[in-house]
């Protein structure tokens, strides 16, 4: 599944803004493709706007009610609407606002949440420097300074890449708990491009001008 809503506040119809010319919904469609490890690949918009952009692709298209499109609808909500139009054994969830996790990319977080047998997988990248919240050490101490290179890691969550099993999600969604990080949890590590989540101009910026230097694959014509 790739969401994308259109009334996106801060990058406006952020879903269609072109990378190096290509949409990044129709980028998130080719790297699904190209990962060649989903027996569906299917846009999730209230806005039929982006139905053409999944048919040319060679994708389905899934239109959900026009109040999931809103701000006051939650991830779980979409997500589990969806689920239950669409019965799965596992759904896989592709970010097109996070366009540099490759099809290669993909297809290790497909086998990291098969072989591990998770019922709830996150992507995350890794922070091995000092961290604090409010002013408070996380992952180091005031009393002494320790290399960063010893430092324990943090797992910064992108959702870049989400998995989950839609009868744990929804079981738990029916009960009112939180469904999105219910049963068996995992956590992967994506390297740091990967992560990269587009919000603003400013964040479509830095991937344009990282997408110069790590290049394109070849679904995309580079």
């Amino acid at each position: 599944m790739i969401p994308a809503r259109m009334g996106s506040q801060r990058l406006k119809k952020k879903n269609l803004a072109p990378l190096a010319g290509i949409p990044l919904i129709r980028r998130a469609v080719r790297r699904c493709q190209a990962a060649g490890c989903f027996d569906r690949i299917i846009v999730n918009s209230e806005n039929v706007e982006f139905r053409d952009h999944a048919i040319a692709e060679g994708a389905e298209f899934h239109e959900r009610p026009d109040w999931l499109g809103g701000h006051d609808a939650t991830s779980e909500d979409f997500v589990g609407e969806f689920m239950r139009a669409h019965p799965s054994e596992r759904l896989y969830q592709v970010h097109s606002i996070a366009p540099l996790a490759s099809a290669d990319h993909i297809r290790r977080f497909v086998e990291f949440a098969e072989a591990g047998e998770l019922d709830t997988v996150l992507s995350c990248v890794e922070e091995q420097i000092e961290c604090a919240i409010a002013g408070e050490p996380v992952n180091f101490t005031f009393d002494s300074k320790t290399n960063s290179q010893d430092l324990r890691a943090l797992q910064r969550i992108t959702w870049s890449l989400t998995s989950w099993t839609p009868s744990i999600f929804l079981e738990a969604q029916d009960a009112g708990r939180c469904a999105t990080y219910a049963g068996r949890v995992g956590i992967m590590p994506l390297d740091r491009w990967s992560g990269h989540v587009i919000k603003t101009q400013e964040d479509l910026d830095i991937a344009e001008a990282l997408l110069s230097h790590l290049g394109d694959g070849p679904q995309f014509g580079g």
